[in-house]
């Protein structure tokens, strides 16, 4: 932690030191409170998930395109006996000129991931997994939208497995009609000179989906359905398992009206992730529930607060399957403080 400080600290004064850079700096607050209660789930586990995120930084802006980002992002989960449970390091550089950003380091996994379904990641990695490592190009033009991006998850040693993502994203829009594209390849590798050998794992995800958005075309603030075609794919390459393919539909729907909103998720199909049960939510990111065939999610939403300073929504969610209804509920508060807003 001290080691972080520092290195933030030095930043801001080799900044000031250079009258041709602009220097911002930013103050980020995240606090959840996540209640899940799954009982007499087989395939989740009932939980409860509560913190606050604190991410404090610094942008040194060199012109209108290139910046770099410093910062960290801590942890504390409500009854640690803990101050600081986890730090995530902040350090990236961005080239932003439109309609190309790049980005290069460690950076807030939102930049790339905020529109990925929870097939690919579940709510749990934005409380816990705060930042990407690794690389990002994004295009966005007016009905063209797309990135690649790279994410090294685990630094191979005796302890830990070499893991990584590469992934890619894109929707087309024509009109009120849509598709999107969503994809994943997981490379979950060994440990170093293992006292037992373990199976290479490569986990693929993908989903092409037609929709259909009316936001704007109705007296909802908010009106949007669509549906696609989800195919999962597992090998584990020393077992010889060959491609393990896992088909299935998935639908989404979201109404908004004003503070309050309605998203619906239905997924049918093949049980995904076949080898949950070896290596659980190390090899697997995506919610669970999607290893049953059938299965339905209902979030009910408030947005208590919003504005360009503080966003709170309180959350009900309901979830349909294994012949049970299960329900959670979630509060998620997030605080966005910059220089630039204090100067407006």
């Amino acid at each position: 932690m001290k080691n972080s400080l520092r290195i933030l600290l030095l930043c801001v004064l080799i900044s000031f030191d250079s009258p041709a850079q602009q220097l911002e700096w930013q103050a980020r607050l995240f606090s959840f409170f996540d209640n899940e209660e799954f009982g007499h789930s087989l395939v989740q586990i009932p939980q409860t998930m509560a913190g606050v995120r604190f991410s404090p930084g610094v942008n040194i802006r060199f012109d209108s395109v290139h910046s770099i980002n410093t910062g960290i992002n801590m942890l504390h989960e409500f009854g640690s006996v803990r101050v600081i449970d986890n730090i995530s390091p902040t350090a990236y550089y961005m080239y932003d000129s439109n309609p190309v950003r790049f980005v290069a380091g460690a950076f807030p996994r939102d930049i790339a991931l905020d529109r990925y379904p929870r097939i690919f990641f579940t709510d749990s990695i934005r409380y816990y997994r705060p930042n990407m490592n690794g690389l990002l190009v994004d295009y966005s033009v007016k009905n063209l939208s797309a990135n690649l991006w790279l994410d090294w998850t685990s630094r191979q040693s005796p302890e830990n497995r070499e893991a990584f993502f590469v992934g890619f994203s894109g929707q087309y829009k024509r009109g009120i009609f849509y598709i999107s594209q969503f994809t994943y390849m997981f490379h979950f590798a060994g440990k170093m000179n293992p006292v037992v050998d373990e199976a290479l794992h490569d986990n693929i995800m993908m989903l092409t989906s037609l929709g259909l958005d009316l936001s704007g075309k109705s007296f909802f603030d908010r009106l949007e359905i669509n549906a696609g075609y989800v195919t999962g794919l597992d090998r584990a390459r020393a077992d010889n398992t060959g491609w393990m393919v896992h088909n299935g539909f998935l639908s989404e729907a979201v109404i908004e009206y004003r503070r309050f909103g309605i998203f619906n998720t239905f997924y049918t199909g093949d049980g995904q992730m076949s080898f949950y049960e070896d290596h659980s939510s190390e090899l697997y990111w995506g919610d669970p529930f999607y290893r049953t065939n059938t299965y339905n999610r209902s979030d009910l939403y408030l947005d208590f607060l919003r504005n360009d300073l503080v966003n709170a929504r309180l959350y009900f969610s309901f979830h349909f399957t294994e012949r049970n209804v299960y329900n959670e509920q979630a509060l998620r508060v997030s605080v966005n403080l910059n220089n630039i807003r204090l100067k407006h």
